[in-house]
């Protein structure tokens, strides 16, 4: 049955939140389209902006479409809609990742919890590659996370000091190994975007973060050996709060949802005024990641979240789609 309040105002606003969702170098590796039949919004992948080294199988591109799907179903209760979404509905397209059907009215049920909170969050979360305060985040704040995460079929573990320190170490192992490779660095550098550029995809110079002057803090390094685009070194706190995302199986459906989990963990911590960065250099190498994960437990790690309290991060842009029905999504314009 088609929905005959979806319409141009409806998708605007739909669109507008999917495409605010974090992805590996702000690739943005999704596409929209609205199903003529039925009207439902199919999000596809976008393998043009795909990550060869970085994201080989492309699970990182999940990860970032399931983190869009999650802004997309919070929109649509924000319009009164009860969003229904079916992972990966047809293996003959698997560039097909996800379907989502408007029913409503949603009634009093809110399945994401904190609904207007969160939909106020989506244009307030930015990554931040800055030092934190060091300042502990409350026990409740952090069991919210792991709850947010647990709702969508993901779970944070979330380490001691030791465990902690760990983590890091590995982290610190991956970004070494990223920046001796020249592919690797030109693979990353290509996504940077000098001031003024009007390219709606990529990481701008003003977003780079500094690195830490007393290196505990293995931040990513997107530009490689050139100096004249390295911010001066900070001293980070010297106690993180990091989470590691993970799920009990590693398949698409897996990585969708934990982009899910990741999206509702990132906007929840928003809501409290936490600032997030996301470690992902350890995923990229399949030893590393093996080795983030505790060998005697069925966990796949997915992503390292450091979490506290500190400035807001920089904006990256975002290129604002149309999905128009019955035909592929076109770039209109570069949004904030």
């Amino acid at each position: 049955m088609r929905n005959p309040d979806l319409d141009a105002t409806a998708l605007e606003t739909l669109l507008a939140a999917a495409v605010a969702a974090p992805s590996i170098y702000n690739t943005q590796p999704w596409r929209f389209r609205v199903n003529p039949h039925d009207q439902a919004l199919e999000v596809r992948a976008a393998p043009e902006r795909s990550l060869p080294l970085a994201d080989p199988d492309g699970r990182a591109q999940h990860l970032s479409v399931g983190a869009a799907v999650f802004n997309l179903r919070v929109a649509a209760l924000h319009l009164g809609w009860r969003p229904d979404v079916l992972l990966l509905p047809d293996r003959g397209r698997p560039d097909l990742l996800a379907v989502i059907r408007l029913a409503g009215p949603n009634g009093p049920h809110d399945p994401c919890g904190r609904q207007a909170e969160l939909y106020d969050a989506i244009a307030r979360r930015h990554t931040s590659r800055m030092p934190f305060t060091g300042r502990p985040v409350p026990d409740p704040v952090v069991a919210e996370m792991s709850v947010a995460a647990r709702i969508e079929g993901g779970r944070l573990h979330l380490p001691d000091i030791v465990g902690t320190r760990r983590l890091l170490r590995l982290t610190a192992v991956a970004e070494a190994r990223n920046h001796a490779s020249p592919a690797r660095i030109a693979e990353s550098r290509g996504w940077i975007t000098a001031p003024g550029s009007d390219r709606p995809y990529g990481i701008p110079v003003t977003a780079l973060g500094p690195p830490d002057a007393a290196g505990r803090m293995p931040m990513r390094d997107f530009t490689g050996p050139l100096p004249a685009l390295h911010l001066p070194a900070l001293r980070f706190e010297r106690h993180a709060q990091v989470a590691l995302l993970w799920t009990s199986h590693d398949r698409p459906e897996d990585w969708l949802r934990a982009g899910q989990a990741l999206q509702h963990v990132l906007l929840t911590t928003t809501v409290h005024g936490v600032r997030t960065s996301l470690l992902h250099q350890a995923m990229e190498w399949p030893d590393l990641r093996a080795a983030t994960s505790l060998s005697h437990q069925r966990r796949h790690p997915q992503l390292l979240v450091r979490f506290g309290y500190g400035p807001d991060g920089g904006r990256t842009p975002r290129a604002r789609q149309q999905a128009l029905p019955g035909a592929e999504n076109r770039q209109t314009r570069q949004v904030p």
